[in-house]
């Protein structure tokens, strides 16, 4: 008895009865009631080990982990500490703000395993004791006797022993888009997962046909098992924006405390109150942080993911479209994705030479009198055992068997060729099944004076069992030359990725005898799951905004290749294809060694494994990518978890591949994958804009309280009053920053550099200019209060206040870009920007008028000679920041130059 998993996973490299005696266990007999017991008390039950669901307060917990938020917290609880209980309820309310928002989106997070237990809810017809039951899946167990018949789920990964005309759709599994034409002979021990045909693997359905066959693996044991340990183990990767605000928020935080340090050492130097000292050590904590810039963030990204959802595109993760906009390259699925998913006969080759195409698109088309297109028409609807059948509730017709025998109907119909709807006109009066050792089958229909048999099959046996040929001129013998014209004209459509299946048929006064003797051959019927049609232009659109397009697939490699061809994968008319044995050596971590600098340079990867996908976008990742990955099978599950943004097909995309990733194509539509790449670029630059607007914003507060210490002067700011203008005057202007509709040209630049952080040096150098104008002005206006117009320390701090707030609205007009002019520019573009002036006007009033706020944050009414001096100065960074921004233009155009 084979108790180990591996040797029994390698069941289909022995023969059925060295199986069964491998197992201990009678095919006629099955298993007994004692060794079942035996055996799942070993074994255990036949279902898929699931991960303990995240608990409530884990989420929660998750909230707290941000520097930004540790900070307030100390500040929060410093402020209790020293009374200052209207600044820590502030700073709470602004931490529950927050919390909130991270924990409702945490919560929406995918359960990714979820769909995987599904599958175990079926029954399955088992052989035991000699008896046929229905049992749950749940108690098979290694050994057992399973049969199979068409309509059947794949209860465990089986090795079979018997199958007649045995088909099973294992294209969620293996990314195979055509049903699998099962045996049960015995393969090599290195035969890849996809092409071991006398295996039948849990999950898979079977399309037609029956078996009989040995459970082999059960549960976690299966491939889908092994899939979905994958799935729980693939660590999702933390999304770009994720880890430029942490690595942001950790560079404040020790901004914050050199501060607080240096302005401390200044008071106690001064011989000011430790008391006092706290207090500024709270109110520079809180003018460092950008209170608002989670909550701006969140809320941009919120408004990106309605956009996107306009484009029929689900983002489930927050920080995901952002992440969209760096994508550097794309990881693609072949079928369902690049590929419609469905079987088209493509052309028709007839005996003759002629090549006759099927033009997509055309309802119906015009058979022109040719007997030999007649012929292979009727063939094809005749010896077909699919079904389409029309609905009266629905104008989508039901379609029923394999689909490449639904594709022969429907190109059939499209003809107006379907004599299989008339029993009269020529009736079947018996049926040759599809036989594996002659790869054909074959169906009698009786004709006036004679019987008529038709056959198709494999392009080689139908060859070889035709003597005559059909022509437009009649029937004629089929000699050599012909037959290898045939063949090289076969072999370079089969080359080309297409499936090819020979069309005969024979006259006889009889009905009996062998049907494939002495046939005329019409034709062959190429079939091919086709491209989509805006999948070449959507390429070409990747292309230009500089990202890669590489297929990952299971299929053939020539099919891959042939469809990347189609779709304008290649560079240079160069196709670089690997398949799964080429991947044996790669190690991820490493990818400039061993095969990894020639993988680089691969547009295509055939027959490849779920764990080889995974290491694949393991490998791009180390590379230096950011990875989207597109799937919708149940392979694509651990690499879709894995990679920087994992994009599932919403309609033919399986639960599992869907639960998966993060974004979800409502309408399979691979071109919405440019919509969302467009919109993750746009987001970036409006989060770019308003980190900076909010980060000079800060740096200036940041700098009046600390200069007015270092010079003697009172603290012109509470830190009430902080958290006014970074709560309220802050994020309006930076939020309708952040929804802007962005540039034209955004998709035909080349993507940032994946490293490349939020604020660089670059930008660095705006937030101090700016803050330093900013400073300018409101220390200003602070010190002629106090000593031109020796106003009291009440009032002076309310002209402070007042003319940082002012400062800070205007400077939202230098947040344009430098290549943009003074007038026709994003930002006077933007309503919202307006709106929000507006908004925050009428807040700055409600502030000093309403007396509940006005006591509270310490304010005093204001003359209109006080106002005139407020509003006078904080024009000031606005006009000095607009002669920043032509000074820079002018040193861009000097450095092109």
């Amino acid at each position: 008895m084979l108790k180990d998993a591996e040797e029994r996973s390698r069941l289909y490299s022995i023969s059925g009865r060295a199986a069964l005696a491998a197992l201990e266990v009678d095919q006629e007999h099955g298993l007994d009631a004692a060794q079942v017991a035996r055996r799942q008390r070993c074994y255990g039950p036949n279902f898929i080990s699931r991960k303990r669901s995240r608990a409530l307060l884990s989420i929660l917990a998750d909230q707290f982990r941000s520097v930004i938020i540790w900070l307030l917290s100390a500040a929060a609880l410093l402020s209790f500490v020293v009374g200052d209980y209207p600044e820590a309820l502030a700073v709470i309310f602004v931490l529950l703000i927050n919390t909130t928002i991270g924990f409702v989106t945490s919560w929406r997070a995918i359960r990714s395993m979820e769909a995987l237990y599904k599958l175990v809810s079926i029954t399955a017809r088992v052989r035991r004791e000699g008896r046929s039951e229905l049992l749950p899946v749940r108690d098979l167990t290694p050994g057992d006797i399973v049969l199979l018949e068409s309509g059947d789920i794949v209860p465990a990964d089986i090795r079979l022993l018997k199958a007649a005309n045995l088909y099973c759709d294992e294209s969620a599994l293996t990314g195979e888009s055509t049903p699998v034409e099962k045996a049960i002979e015995p393969l090599l021990s290195d035969t890849y997962i996809a092409d071991r045909v006398n295996m039948a693997f849990k999950g898979g359905s079977i399309i037609r046909g029956t078996g009989i066959g040995l459970v082999a693996c059960i549960g976690d044991e299966t491939e889908l098992g092994r899939i979905a340990l994958l799935t729980e183990t693939a660590e999702g990767q933390a999304h770009p924006l994720e880890r430029r605000l942490d690595k942001l928020g950790q560079m404040l935080v020790w901004v914050t405390l050199g501060l607080s340090a240096l302005i401390g050492l200044a008071g106690y130097l001064r011989g000011l109150e430790l008391i006092y000292m706290i207090e500024t050590a709270i109110a520079l904590a809180v003018a460092a942080v950008p209170e608002g810039l989670p909550v701006v963030a969140t809320l941009a990204l919120a408004r990106g993911m309605l956009r996107l959802a306009q484009h029929n595109t689900l983002i489930k993760k927050l920080s995901a479209v952002e992440t969209l906009g760096a994508t550097t390259i794309i990881l693609t699925d072949k079928t369902g994705t690049l590929t419609e998913n469905r079987m088209t006969v493509s052309s028709i080759l007839l005996a003759d030479g002629r090549e006759h195409r099927i033009a997509e698109g055309e309802d119906h088309l015009d058979i022109a009198g040719d007997q030999v297109l007649q012929r292979i028409l009727e063939i094809g609807a005749l010896c077909n055992n699919a079904e389409i059948e029309a609905t009266e509730r629905s104008t989508k017709a039901h379609t029923i068997g394999d689909p490449m025998e639904l594709a022969l109907l429907k190109v059939a119909d499209r003809f107006g060729v379907r004599p299989d709807l008339d029993p009269k006109e020529m009736p079947e009066i018996s049926e040759h099944a599809f036989d594996p050792d002659r790869k054909m089958m074959a169906t009698v229909h009786r004709l006036v004076g004679g019987y008529l048999t038709f056959v198709k099959g494999a392009p080689e046996a139908v060859l070889e069992h035709a003597g005559k040929i059909q022509t437009d001129d009649g029937i004629r013998d089929l000699t050599e030359a012909d037959r290898k014209v045939l063949l090289e004209r076969v072999d370079e459509k089969a080359h080309k990725g297409f499936r090819l299946i020979g069309m005969a048929s024979k006259q006889s006064s009889k009905p009996d005898g062998d049907p494939y003797d002495a046939l005329v051959l019409s034709g062959f019927v190429c079939l091919i799951d086709p491209l989509r049609d805006d999948i070449p232009e959507v390429v070409a659109q990747c292309r230009s905004a500089g990202v890669r397009v590489v297929m990952m697939t299971g299929d053939h490699i020539a099919t891959a290749s042939e469809i990347a061809v189609q779709a304008g994968l290649i560079d240079d008319d160069r196709i670089v294809a690997f398949t799964e044995g080429d991947l044996q050596d790669l190690e991820p971590d490493e990818p400039a060694s061993g095969p990894g600098p020639a993988l680089l340079q691969a547009n295509v990867f055939a027959r490849v494994s779920p764990e080889s996908k995974l290491k694949l976008v393991q490998f791009y990742q180390n590379a230096g990518h950011v990875v989207a990955m597109t799937g919708d099978g149940v392979n694509d599950a651990p690499s879709l978890k894995k990679a920087d943004i994992g994009i599932a097909m919403g309609q033919r995309g399986t639960q599992v591949a869907r639960d998966s990733a993060v974004m979800v194509l409502k309408d399979d539509a691979f071109s919405s994958i440019i919509a969302a790449m467009r919109q993750g670029r746009v987001i970036f630059g409006n989060i770019r804009r308003f980190v900076v607007y909010l980060m000079s914003c800060n740096f200036s507060e940041v700098l009046v309280v600390g200069l007015a210490i270092i010079i003697g002067l009172p603290v012109p700011l509470s830190p009430l009053q902080i958290l006014f203008l970074n709560i309220v005057t802050d994020v309006f202007p930076a939020f309708a920053l952040g929804l802007s509709e962005g540039d034209e040209t955004v998709m035909q630049q080349e993507p940032r550099n994946p490293k490349e952080q939020i604020v660089t040096k670059e930008r660095w150098l705006d937030i101090v200019v700016y803050g330093l104008l900013i400073t300018v002005a409101t220390i200003s206006v602070y010190w002629a209060a106090l000593t031109y117009f020796a106003m009291g320390e009440r009032e002076s701090m309310t002209i402070a206040f007042l003319t940082l707030a002012l400062c800070q609205l205007w400077h939202v007009f230098n947040m344009r870009e430098v290549s943009e002019p003074w007038v026709a520019n994003t930002v006077l573009r933007n309503s919202y920007v307006w709106f929000a002036i507006g908004l925050c006007l009428l807040l700055l009033g409600a502030a000093f008028y309403l007396p509940v706020l006005s006591d509270v944050m310490a304010l005093t009414q204001l003359n209109l000679q006080q106002l005139a001096l407020c509003i006078g100065g904080s024009f000031f960074p606005l006009l000095m920041g607009q002669i920043w921004i032509g000074l820079k233009s002018i040193r861009n155009l000097d450095t092109r130059d």
